[in-house]
This record gives structure tokens, C-alpha cells and sequence, in this order.
């Protein structure tokens, strides 16, 4: 037994004492790998230690490679910004005043409008907080000083059908790299010579101060509340959070479209990072579009025809852009999530978030596995060779050859009759069953969760009906001249 009460102290009392818990090698001030002379404000990963401003210059230089190197936007082409309030996208359009400022080494050539898609219906903002919301978004646009567009979801249901159709593509600007480049940045600079401005001959035409719009095209103004409550009543009819997620990315994506045609662009930027591709990749794979990841994921996206998807912020993680975003005070707009029902489970896309951004934590090099992988799909899949091989939705090619491999089969099983409100049923080219042979396999999927055909957008209907006679008159045609053959 020991002697606690003793002079001797006890047991341990001839110990040491214990030792001061020794810091961390990298807790004292790194310095940035690049200059070797700043104190490193950040760390992107592991042993890239970034000051400020060589933060910015790989920021920057980042923006301009990825435009650099794939050469898709030529000069003077006017190029639509969809601009969301968040981080990346409001990163984006940063890059971009600075590449167009009379500042930079190397000035960007395209002439850029900004675009706003206003959801706050779908959202559960009251409109007090709409009108809030779109108050700093206005500000926002301003502040850039491009021409913009504010968009509300509910303009949507009065969208062309002409929407789902694919436009004509620009052969004139058909190689994105190469001498076809090449030559029209030279006939650009020489047009601008020509014109007299000498050392401005790479500014752009119709950019200067003078020609900046004051205001909006139009002043914002919320919809009126029938077409809130047709839009609410659409959302609400859809049976899961995963095709509600999916109903709003269409309706945003064709509403971006139609603006962008109808005023001119021929090229669309949207703010998909990193974090964001790796993860949209992982859900389109479980939804079934895993023959469409090259396109959906992918730096261009050429479905549409007329107007090229761009998505150049795809390699910045969203670590970076939050660093940029907070060194350099970018402003951003918060919104709040999509609407989700009572006791409904969470989307597939949540999930596939959650589960991405928590191997993240532990697998620091999660995200960019995903991504590289990606990297390596081939668009062609998604090519469609007319119109009757083209999803009606997505305007991907029908993935509809070997319909066993693709577990088609429990999809077509579907019920010829369906009841409508009245009690009656509907018939024909009007039942569910007629949309079907116009629908990828992941459209259909979604399609068989929307609700019934009534509450679809007039858009879709009108298109779907337009096809189903089609192709009746192509039977018939075609009946026609083999009977006529016998």
C-alpha cells in the first residue's frame, strides 16, 4: 500500500512531471507556394498553401484556361450568364467583369447579358419575401452593369412548344477549335481596325459605358396570383421530392433557353462547380441517364441545337469558390430549398449529396475521383438522328435498343385507361400510355411520377400531341405505299 499521507507525496510522486503537449508542425505560418514570400491565407489541399493574391491569379488563370483551351466562344458572340445569387454563379460573373475591365492582360472578346430565373413560388417565399428576393437580385444585376433579365418561374406555363424542339445549328461557327478559331479572332481584330479604333480594336462592340443599360429590359413584377396557384398546383400534383427536383431544372433550363433565343445568344454559362458536377453525376446515374452523363455533366452541351450549355466554373471546387467568394466580397443571394410534402422522403439528389459531402470529409479526394471520371464519357449516346429517336423531354437519343438490358419493361406496363377528376377516363393520344414511346428511360421515370396529364404545363402537352400525330400520319403514309406496293 502506498503512503498518501506521507512527505513522500505517495505513488508517482518522484515522477516526472507531465510534458507540455508538443504543437503540430504546421501550426506556425506557412509560406505560399508560388511567390515563397506571403503568409499563406488558405490552403486548397495538402501542401498548397495560397496568399491572396496568388489565390486570385489561380483563380483567375483557372477561369481563362478553361476558356482557352476549348475555344467555343468566339468573338463577338453574345453570351447569356445565368445568374442564380449563389456562389459559383455569382463567382462566374465576377470572372467576367474582370476579364472584359480595361485592366486585364488579356481581355475577353464576347458580349455578355445576365439572365435570372425568379422561383420564389415553388420555394414557400411569401410574396413579401419574393419582392425582398428579387429587390437584391436588381441590385445585384445592376451592379454588373450588362443588360439582364428577370424571369419568373410562372412564365413557364406560356412557353412555345417550339421549346422541346432542337434548333438549327450555326455551321459557320461548327469547330470549336482549329483554324475556324483562329480565323474569326483575326477577321474580328481586323473588323475593328477597320472601324478606326486602333489600340481598342479587341474591345467590344456595343460595350461601352454610354450603351450600358440604366435599368432592366422591363421592371420586375411579381405574377399574378392565378398563375402562382396553376404553377403550385403542377408542383403539388408531382408524387415524389425527386421528380419535383427534376420538374424545376426543366422548367428553368427551357425558360433560360427560350430567353436566350429569343434575344440573341448563342451561348449559355451556367455556374456548375466541381463539388456540383461530382454530384449531379452520381444522381443522373442512379435516375437512369448514365447514357447522357457526357452532355448533362460535360463543359459544352450541344443538344439544343442553336444554343451551346457552357459550364467553365466545372473546376473549381466549392471550397475555392467560398474562399474567393469571402476574400474578394462577392455578394451572394441566399433562397430557401424546394418545397418538400409532410413525412416525404428526401430526393435522390439530397442523398446522393449528403453521401458525397460526407466521404469528402474523410476521403478528401472523393470529388475529384468522381469528376475525373467523368471526364472520360463520350457525348455520343446522347446524339439523336431525327426527331422520332429524341426524348421529348430532355432531347437526349431514345436509349431504347435492347429494352431488356435497360429494364424497360416494368415502365411500358402501364395502364391504357386513366381516371380523370370527373370519374371518367381519358383515351387515346390523351393517356399517359401515348407519352411513353417519346421518353428516354430516365424521362420516363420522372414522367410516371408528375401527376396526372392535366396538371402538365400547356408547353409539354402541346408537343407531346404534336409528335403522337406525326407519327400516326407517318404509319399511315407509309401503310399507304405498301399497299399501293402489293
Amino acid at each position: 500500500m502506498c503512503d498518501v499521507s506521507g512527505d513522500g507525496g505517495g505513488c508517482g510522486a518522484d515522477t516526472e512531471p507531465p510534458r507540455r503537449r508538443r504543437a503540430p508542425r504546421d501550426s506556425h505560418p506557412r509560406t505560399c507556394m508560388k511567390c515563397g514570400q506571403g503568409t499563406a491565407a488558405l490552403i486548397i489541399r495538402v501542401g498548397d498553401p495560397f496568399c491572396r493574391g496568388c489565390f486570385r491569379e489561380y483563380f483567375v488563370h483557372k477561369f481563362r484556361a478553361m476558356l482557352g483551351k476549348n475555344r467555343v466562344i468566339f468573338p463577338g458572340e453574345k453570351v447569356l450568364l445565368a445568374l442564380s445569387g449563389g456562389s459559383a454563379s455569382s463567382a462566374m460573373v465576377r470572372q467576367v467583369q474582370e476579364g472584359l475591365s480595361r485592366e486585364a492582360a488579356k481581355r475577353l472578346r464576347f458580349i455578355p447579358g445576365l439572365v435570372y430565373v425568379e422561383e420564389g413560388a415553388v420555394r414557400r417565399q411569401s410574396p413579401e419575401q419574393r419582392e425582398q428576393t428579387l429587390a437584391h437580385m436588381e441590385t445585384l444585376l445592376r451592379a454588373t452593369g450588362f443588360p439582364y433579365h428577370v424571369i419568373h418561374l410562372e412564365e413557364a406555363l406560356e412557353l412555345p412548344p417550339s421549346i422541346l424542339q432542337p434548333g438549327p445549328e450555326q455551321s459557320s461557327k461548327s469547330g470549336p477549335c482549329g483554324p475556324s478559331y483562329k480565323e474569326a479572332v483575326d477577321s474580328f481584330i481586323q473588323q475593328k481596325r477597320q472601324e478606326g479604333e486602333g489600340e481598342s480594336a479587341t474591345s467590344l462592340p456595343g460595350h461601352s459605358t454610354q450603351d450600358m443599360p440604366l435599368g432592366p429590359l422591363y421592371t420586375p413584377h411579381l405574377p399574378d396570383t392565378a398563375q402562382t396557384q396553376e404553377l403550385l398546383r403542377i408542383f403539388e400534383a408531382v408524387e415524389t421530392a425527386t421528380a419535383r427536383e427534376e420538374l424545376l431544372q426543366m422548367l428553368r433550363t427551357h425558360l433560360i433557353l427560350q430567353m436566350a433565343r429569343s434575344r440573341g445568344y448563342s451561348k449559355v454559362m451556367t455556374g456548375e462547380t466541381c463539388t456540383r458536377v461530382a454530384i449531379k453525376l452520381l444522381t443522373n446515374l442512379s435516375l437512369g441517364r448514365g447514357a447522357f452523363l457526357a452532355v448533362d455533366t460535360g463543359f459544352t452541351d450541344k443538344r439544343h441545337g442553336d444554343v451551346m450549355v457552357v459550364r467553365p466554373m466545372r473546376d473549381y471546387t466549392a471550397k475555392e469558390i467560398a474562399f474567393y467568394n469571402h476574400f474578394f466580397n462577392i455578394p451572394t443571394v441566399i433562397v430557401p430549398p424546394l418545397f418538400t410534402k409532410r413525412r416525404e422522403k428526401p430526393s435522390i439528389h439530397h442523398l446522393i449529396e449528403r453521401f458525397l459531402l460526407g466521404l469528402q470529409e474523410d476521403f478528401p479526394s472523393t470529388i475529384s475521383t468522381v469528376y475525373r471520371t467523368g471526364e472520360k464519357l463520350s457525348p455520343d449516346p446522347a446524339k439523336a438522328s431525327s426527331e422520332s429517336q429524341r426524348c421529348l423531354l430532355c432531347l437526349c437519343g431514345l436509349d431504347i435498343e435492347g429494352e431488356e438490358e435497360l429494364a424497360l419493361e416494368p415502365t411500358l406496363i402501364w395502364e391504357e385507361l386513366e381516371p380523370v377528376g370527373n370519374g371518367c377516363c381519358q383515351q387515346g393520344a390523351e393517356s399517359k400510355a401515348a407519352y411513353i414511346p417519346l421518353l428516354c428511360y430516365s424521362c420516363r421515370l420522372t414522367f410516371k411520377e408528375l401527376g396526372p396529364l392535366t396538371t402538365l404545363p400547356p408547353y409539354m402537352r402541346a408537343e407531346a400531341q404534336r409528335r403522337i400525330h406525326s407519327a400516326e400520319m407517318e404509319r399511315q403514309t407509309q401503310e399507304n405505299q405498301e399497299r399501293s406496293k402489293s
